[in-house]
């Protein structure tokens, strides 16, 4: 069973589209996104949305705000609105681009995978992370009870890969491939942190 890419999706994907020279594509944040979702891969617009529905579905908007601010190198900006509004404006990108596309097929099989088996090991890793803050291991420590073990996986590996001094020993590291690879992940969605694995 694989996912639909080999690489990383959904929200940790929109992410990562903020980086340094966002604001050079788009004016707004939303715009971004919009301008991002590929055309003809509708499976990408339903993985956003299903993990943007999740974490407004299970996280305050405060909870919110610190994960998509940990998870991005540059916003998006919660000064004019909340993590709530924020996560809602995503659906929404992503149900405007569905409608305008026809016979969308809903994910199957492995896109659906929520990880509730490893649940634990999942909280085991984050809280491991001890150069994250403490506020930001409990939000991803609330992720993980409360929308998707998956997700909050996923959120974790964006989280680790922009964190100040962050480093990961080689058991770490092995141990979020074997997750990686019990929740049928992409070749290159744990190996996006591989370069932090420090040296012995």
């Amino acid at each position: 069973m694989q996912r639909f890419t080999e690489f990383d999706f959904g929200v940790p994907w929109v992410m990562a589209l903020f980086h340094q020279d966002w604001s050079h594509e788009a004016d707004t944040a939303a715009e971004l996104v919009a301008r991002r979702l590929p055309d003809g891969a509708a499976e990408e617009a339903l993985a956003v949305r299903r993990d943007a529905r999740a974490l407004l579905d299970g996280l305050s908007s405060r909870t919110l705000e610190v994960l998509w601010t940990a998870g991005s190198q540059y916003g998006p900006n919660f000064e004019r609105t909340t993590g709530a509004e924020w996560t809602r404006t995503v659906v929404d990108v992503c149900d405007t681009w569905l409608s305008a596309r026809s016979e969308v097929r809903p994910l199957t099989g492995a896109d659906t995978e929520d990880g509730l088996a490893h649940r634990d090991e999942v909280v085991t890793e984050i809280e491991s992370m001890g150069f994250l803050s403490p506020e930001v291991r409990r939000a991803l420590v609330d992720c993980a009870h409360h929308c998707t073990p998956d997700l909050a996986l996923r959120v974790l590996l964006r989280v680790i890969e922009y964190a100040p001094d962050s480093s990961l020993s080689e058991e770490q590291y092995k141990r979020l491939e074997g997750l990686g690879s019990a929740l049928h992940y992409g070749e290159f969605v744990v190996q996006n942190v591989e370069f932090l694995v420090a040296d012995d």
